[in-house]
């Protein structure tokens, strides 16, 4: 279930990606690396995103 009408995101999607930016600021302070971190939020937001594609393209057929 997405958290609000607008966000293709459930909840527990949006803790892990608040904490994978909050990894991924601290990684940069200390001037290490974030592309696999980056990479993660990329992977989750496009798994949300075409779920609810999918989700919003059954709605429209019935």
């Amino acid at each position: 279930m997405a958290a609000t009408e607008h966000d293709p995101h459930n909840l527990r999607e949006l803790a892990v990606t608040v904490v994978l930016g909050y990894r991924i600021a601290r990684r940069q302070e200390k001037g290490k690396p974030t592309g696999r971190l980056e990479r993660e939020v990329d992977r989750i937001r496009d798994k949300a995103q075409d779920r609810e594609d999918r989700r919003s393209d059954t709605r429209k057929q019935q």
